[in-house]
């Protein structure tokens, strides 16, 4: 097993190899510059890498990412395997991010409590107290020692 700071080298060694490759080496038309790769993790064994990356453009654009990828699967372990210079080059995995989603998700959720806020602001900017303007007694009130 190795430690934690080893895998971590290798994952991010992977990741640059992996980048530098898809934007220099790889031929293939569906990958080009709409694919950014945005993080790797290694098993504690080193056998396998997952690759996330995320895709500019629509559906059609990922799915072809996704099969570029695929494809290319080969080339990029390769690659990878004669820059790590270990005795075993880990399986690459690519899975698409979920980053941007989630981002687009809680801006939504915010769009919606800020407007949920001004409605509220707009609302209560015209009201008055229910009460006096300040409902606690203070020492010294005349109200009480009158009745």
């Amino acid at each position: 097993m190795a430690d934690n700071a080893r895998a971590k080298k290798l994952a991010d060694l992977i990741r640059e190899v992996v980048a530098e490759k898809l934007l220099r080496g790889v031929k293939d038309p569906r990958l080009g510059t709409h694919v950014t790769i945005t993080d790797t993790r290694v098993t504690g064994d080193l056998r396998e890498a997952t690759v996330f990356y995320t895709v500019y453009g629509d559906d059609e654009d990922r799915a072809a990412a996704a099969a570029g990828l695929e494809s290319a699967k080969g080339i990029l372990r390769s690659e990878v395997g004669s820059a790590a210079g270990t005795k075993f080059t880990p399986t690459l995995t690519f899975i698409a991010d979920a980053l941007p989603e989630n981002a687009k998700t809680i801006e939504d959720l915010l769009d919606k409590a800020r407007a949920s806020d001004a409605a509220v602001r707009e609302v209560s900017s015209g009201a008055q107290f229910a009460g006096d303007a300040d409902p606690y007694k203070k020492p010294g009130d005349e109200d009480d020692a009158s009745a």
